[in-house]
Order: structure tokens, then C-alpha cells, then sequence
């Protein structure tokens, strides 16, 4: 439970570390006719809300299980990989400043109620424990006894 909690609770602790004004996107390039340029955006963020309501139809599909990893993987990869995609057939860097602002949203929007809580372990039961001890403590003379047995086996050989 814990191992796939992970990569949600790092993209949390993504979440609260940075802000919007604090970004390490890309800036939209500029082209030679601010006309093109402005063209050229307005249609990345057309195909780039198509991606949004894409993920978010998908996403309120689910039934609310938004903090387990599995269940949101696919659609969230499928939502950063769409708005990667759009941006290179606009030739933009990824990311930049649409892309982040949508990824910010989604983690508002969907994983906001997700805990940052460590789950608690427990020791394991004395049986477990004591084979765990003692296992490799009767495996190191027979290793050993084993090491020497072969050398003085090729020392006669010589």
C-alpha cells in the first residue's frame, strides 16, 4: 500500500512546494510575427482544454477513489502525455505555462483531500523475526566452510 502511495505523495509535496508564480516551465517561445505567435497559442490552448475536459470526464468517472495511485495513474500519464504531445505539434516547450496551470488545477481539483500520512509498521511476528536472524547466521559457517573446501580443492590441482 505504501510502495504505491509514493509517487501520489510525491506529486502532492510537487504540488505544495511550488506555485504558480514560482515556476520552472518553459516560456512560450516567440516567433518573428506576434500575430502567428498569438494564433499558434490560442490553438495550443484549445487542444490543451481538450486534454483537461478528456481527463476530467474520465476522472469523474471514477468513484472518488482519487488518492490510490493505481486507479489514477493511467488517466493522469494520459493527461500530462496529451498536453506534452500538443505542445511539441505547436512546437512550445514542455512544460510551460498553460500545461503547469492545468497539472496545478487537477491537483486542487482531484488530490487535495489526499493525506500526506505515513502509514505506521510494526515489527513483525517473533517467528518471522528470529528466522530473519538467524537464518543468515547458520549460512555464514557453511559459506565459509565452502570458500575453503574449494580453494584447497584447487591448490591441489596446481
Amino acid at each position: 500500500m505504501a510502495a504505491r502511495l509514493r509517487p501520489l505523495l510525491a506529486l502532492l509535496a510537487l504540488g505544495t512546494v511550488l506555485r504558480p508564480q514560482e515556476t520552472l516551465a518553459q516560456p512560450l517561445p516567440t516567433t518573428d510575427t506576434p500575430k502567428s505567435e498569438g494564433k499558434m497559442v490560442d490553438n495550443y490552448e484549445t487542444r490543451a482544454q481538450l486534454c483537461w475536459a478528456k481527463y476530467k470526464e474520465y476522472m469523474d468517472y471514477l468513484e472518488k477513489d482519487w488518492c490510490n495511485w493505481t486507479v489514477i495513474s493511467r488517466p493522469y500519464s494520459a493527461l500530462r502525455d496529451c498536453l506534452e504531445v500538443e505542445a511539441e505539434d505547436f512546437s512550445l516547450g514542455f512544460p510551460n505555462p498553460l500545461a503547469e496551470r492545468i497539472i496545478f488545477e487537477t491537483h486542487q481539483l482531484h488530490f487535495a483531500n489526499c493525506s500526506l500520512e505515513q502509514p505506521t509498521f510494526c515489527d513483525p511476528p517473533e517467528d518471522v523475526l528470529l528466522a530473519m536472524i538467524i537464518a543468515p547466521i547458520c549460512l555464514i559457517p557453511f559459506f565459509v566452510t565452502l570458500v575453503v573446501w574449494r580453494s584447497k580443492g584447487a591448490e591441489v590441482k596446481a
